[in-house]
């Protein structure tokens, strides 16, 4: 989800742009996002009497809302699309009182609490407590086909939407550990699964590559990259180019998954919150606390393993739980 708004480095790393005498607001629980983790966090913050603030951001209802199709969440036997998903999820929140806002966190200071938080570099809303739940967003190769056909072919999650390829000859483009693995499930599922790499040896680990050379209906595209995604309303192949000569050639599929990386959707609390090499917020054992007491994390921005609409929406009701048990603790519930 691109909740956060793309800001050259100084900006997103300063704190100086947050003026203390702007304060346009004081919440005792803020929750930043709006996929799964944050509108269940609402839920739960909400009926525990929390009064909670959301700022839904630029992509209400987070990555969800490109999926098609979701047949994998508890609740759903026939299936739902995700942004119907989402708008029942919000609905639910504000039915308990959640007060539902579009916009963006810009900037951060968690130096102390109240926190503040600038929203659309205008708003300064200061917080008791924030709930970060920004989610990451999906690297894409950046072809217009491939924007063309989101949803309806081009997919960056196999556990999500490989199901809907059973049998069929798909592609998975990329040469890491996250490839390997989108391959090797969707193995299990389709007909034949093509791995495209640009270069003529794989980056993941040596035990995914023996595994995944290892199945017959894997075949890897070596040295090529994707020029462009075709088909008439839906994929129906893919052209590819081959790094070394030039030349290209085309692949009959029905999905094309990009297996490239997430960025997770945390560079303006990089100053306070501890993060991983990639950037995902770190959070304690068996919690949603982050290393600053008050700030706390859950959804794609703090997992970088599962990045499920079931798993990010069972971090959302811990977050909430965690803060209201901090709130408590400190006094400030009525």
């Amino acid at each position: 989800m691109d909740f956060i708004k793309k800001m050259d480095t100084t900006k997103a790393e300063s704190t100086n742009e947050i003026d203390p005498n702007k304060v346009s607001e004081k919440v005792n629980c803020l929750i930043l996002g709006s996929g799964p983790a944050g509108y269940t966090a609402a839920i739960y913050a909400a009926r525990a009497n929390l009064s909670p603030v959301m700022y839904e951001g630029m992509q209400i209802g987070g990555q969800l809302t490109t999926t098609t199709e979701v047949e994998n969440y508890p609740g759903y036997p026939e299936g739902v699309s995700g942004p119907v998903m989402m708008e029942d999820f919000k609905k639910q929140a504000q039915r308990f009182g959640t007060d539902t806002r579009w916009g963006m966190a810009t900037s951060a200071d968690f130096s102390k609490r109240p926190f503040k938080i600038v929203i659309d570099e205008k708003t300064t809303i200061e917080a008791e407590s924030v709930i970060i739940a920004t989610g990451a967003t999906a690297k894409y190769l950046g072809l217009e086909s491939e924007k063309a056909f989101m949803g309806h072919g081009v997919s960056a999650c196999a556990t999500c939407d490989g199901f809907f390829y059973k049998g069929l000859d798909v592609a998975v483009v990329g040469g890491g550990d996250t490839a390997l693995e989108e391959a090797l499930y969707l193995s299990g599922i389709c007909k034949k699964v093509y791995l495209i790499h640009r270069r003529d040896e794989l980056r993941g680990s040596k035990i995914m590559q023996e595994r995944l050379l290892a199945k017959e209906n894997i075949e890897v595209v070596w040295s090529h990259t994707p020029k462009e995604v075709v088909g008439n309303q839906v994929v129906e192949g893919v052209i590819l180019e081959n790094t070394k000569t030039g030349e290209e050639k085309k692949i009959d599929v029905a999905g094309f998954f990009v297996a490239i990386g997430h960025k997770p959707n945390s560079d303006i609390f990089a100053d306070y919150l501890e993060r991983d090499n990639v950037g995902y917020i770190d959070t304690k054992e068996g919690s949603t606390k982050t290393n600053v007491p008050g700030v706390f994390a859950c959804g794609d921005v703090m997992d970088s393993d599962y990045r499920q609409a079931v798993t990010a929406a069972g971090s959302g009701c811990k977050a909430a739980m965690d803060t209201e048990r901090f709130l408590g603790e400190e006094g400030l519930l009525g």
